[in-house]
C-alpha cells in the first residue's frame, strides 16, 4: 500500500491510497469465494462455476464493489495511522481507479483537528453570585415527599371538586364520528391538572358519581394529531368514582417516616442543606460554562464542517440509545414532539459546535500551561470507575487498554484546565439598576 497526503483548505486533507494490483486481485478472489454460490451458470452446479466464466457472463466488474469493500476499511485505517494526521471526521471515500490487473486507487477526504489561537484565558471576569435557599423552596421539596406518601380516599357524599381525582369512562367524537385514541375506561383524571384539552376538566366540576354528561371542547390549532387540530369535539363521559389525595400531617412523625431524623426541624435543615449543595453545584457549572464561552469568544479557530457533522451524528446516536432505554424509538419520539429527522439534526448543531469549541480551547490551555496527569490521578479515576460499575479495580484495568487510558488522561487534563481557568477568573460585583 502507498499513500499520498494533500492538505486542503479549511482544515481538510485528502489521502490518496493505492493498493497493488496483486492486493486487488486477492480481494476479487475473496469476493468470488464469498459470493459464488449466488450464481447459476448453465453447465455448472451452483457455486462451482470458475471465476473467469462468471466474469465472462456478468462482466469483468462483477466483483469490483465487493473487492473494494474488502480493501478500503483496512487500507484506510493503515493510511490514517501512517499520515499522522489528527483526523476528526469520518472519511469521504471516492474510488479513482478500479480495474483488474491494475492498482486499486481511492481517496479519503477527512477533516483534521484545527489549530487554536488562544486569546485571553486568564483573569476572565464573571459576575459574583451567591446561593440562597428560601423557606418556600424547602416547603416545595417537602410537599413533593408528602405527595409521594399520600393515600387515596374515596368520596361518595358530594360532587366533583377542583383537585379531586375523577375516575371516568369517556369517548370522543368529531363530526359525530369516534376518533382514534379518544376512548378510555376508568381513567383517573386530576381536576385542575390541565392534562385534558380545553375546558374538559372544568366541565366535570359539580357532577356526581354515576352521572353521565356531554363535554364540548375544541382541539388546539397546534395539536399533534393534524386531523384533529382546531376541530370541535364532543365527549360522552360517565363519572365512576371520586377520590381525594390525603397528605400526611407535617410533623415529627412524618419526618421520622421519610428520613433518618427525629424532628421536623432537623428534617427541614437537612432539606435546606441539600438544596443549597445542589444550587452550589449548578452555580459552579454555570460559572465554568460562562468562563469557557468567553474564552471561545477570545480564541480563533476554523472548524471544518465534517467535524461538526460527525459530532452531530454521535449526539444523535447517543440520544437514540437513551430513548431506546426508555422503550421509545426515534420515530415514536418524532411523532410525540411533532419533529422530523432534519429538524432534530438541525437542533443538535449549535450544541455540537459548542462542544467542539469548548474541547478545543481547553485542550489548547492544557498545552499552553503544560498541564500533565500523573499515574496517581489516573489510578484514582480508574478506582472511581470501578466503584461506579461495581467491579474490581483489577478487572477495570484489564478492560481498559492503552488507547483508552490515554483518552481518560486527556479527559482528566481537560478538567484540570477547567479548574485552572476557574481559579484564575475574577468575580466582579454587578450593580443592579434601581
Amino acid at each position: 500500500m502507498s499513500l499520498q497526503v494533500e492538505k486542503l483548505e479549511k482544515n481538510m486533507a485528502k489521502l490518496t491510497i493505492e493498493a497493488s494490483a496483486d492486493e486487488f486481485d486477492k480481494a476479487i478472489q475473496k469476493a468470488f469465494q464469498k459470493n459464488k454460490n449466488k450464481f447459476n451458470i448453465q453447465g455448472f452446479r451452483k457455486g462451482k462455476a470458475p471465476l473467469a466464466i462468471i466474469e465472462k457472463m456478468y462482466g469483468a466488474g462483477v466483483f469490483y464493489e465487493d473487492a473494494a469493500n474488502e480493501i478500503i476499511p483496512e487500507a484506510y485505517e493503515k493510511a490514517a495511522l501512517e499520515s499522522e494526521l489528527e483526523i476528526v471526521s469520518r472519511p469521504e471515500i471516492d474510488v479513482v481507479q478500479i480495474e483488474k490487473g491494475k492498482p486499486f486507487i481511492f481517496t479519503a477526504e477527512v477533516a483534521i483537528k484545527p489549530e487554536v489561537t488562544l486569546g485571553q484565558y486568564k483573569g476572565i471576569e464573571v459576575e459574583k453570585k451567591e446561593v440562597s435557599v428560601t423557606d418556600e423552596e424547602v416547603l416545595e421539596r417537602i410537599n413533593r415527599e408528602r405527595e409521594q406518601n399520600s393515600r387515596m380516599l374515596t368520596i361518595d357524599d358530594r360532587p366533583v371538586q377542583k383537585d379531586d381525582i375523577a375516575v371516568i369512562d369517556y369517548e370522543g367524537f368529531v363530526d359525530g364520528v369516534p376518533f382514534e385514541g379518544g376512548k378510555g375506561e376508568n381513567y383517573s383524571l386530576t381536576i385542575g391538572s390541565n392534562s385534558f384539552i380545553d375546558t374538559f376538566e372544568e366541565q366535570l366540576i359539580g357532577k356526581s358519581i354515576g352521572e353521565e354528561l356531554e363535554v364540548n371542547v375544541t382541539f388546539p390549532e397546534e395539536y399533534h394529531a393534524k386531523e384533529l387540530a382546531g376541530k370541535p369535539a364532543l365527549f360522552k363521559v360517565k363519572i365512576n368514582e371520586i377520590k381525594v389525595k390525603e397528605l400526611p400531617n407535617l410533623d415529627d412523625d412524618f419526618a421520622q417516616d421519610v428520613s433518618e431524623f427525629d424532628t421536623l426541624d432537623e428534617y427541614k435543615e437537612n432539606i435546606k442543606a441539600t438544596i443549597k449543595e445542589n444550587k452550589e453545584k449548578e452555580l459552579k457549572t454555570a460559572k465554568e460554562n460562562e468562563i469557557v464561552d468567553k474564552i471561545i469568544e477570545n480564541a480563533t479557530m476554523d472548524i471544518p464542517e465534517p467535524m461538526i457533522e460527525t459530532q452531530v451524528r454521535q449526539m444523535a446516536d447517543d440520544f437514540a440509545q437513551r430513548m431506546q432505554y426508555q422503550g421509545l424509538s426515534l420515530e415514536q419520539y418524532f411523532q410525540f414532539t411533532g419533529m422530523d429527522a432534519q429538524k432534530f439534526i438541525d437542533s443538535l448543531r449549535p450544541q455540537a459546535l459548542k462542544r467542539i469549541q469548548s474541547r478545543l480551547v481547553l485542550e489548547a490551555i492544557v498545552k499552553a500551561e503544560n498541564i500533565e496527569v500523573s499515574e496517581e490521578e489516573l489510578e484514582k479515576e480508574l478506582t472511581e470507575m470501578a466503584s461506579m460499575y461495581k467491579m474490581e479495580l483489577d478487572k477495570i484495568k484489564e478492560m481498559v487498554g492503552d488507547k483508552e487510558k490515554e483518552q481518560i488522561k486527556a479527559d482528566i487534563a481537560v478538567q484540570k484546565a477547567v479548574d485552572f481557568i476557574t481559579e484564575q477568573a475574577k468575580e466582579v460585583e454587578v450593580e443592579v439598576e434601581k
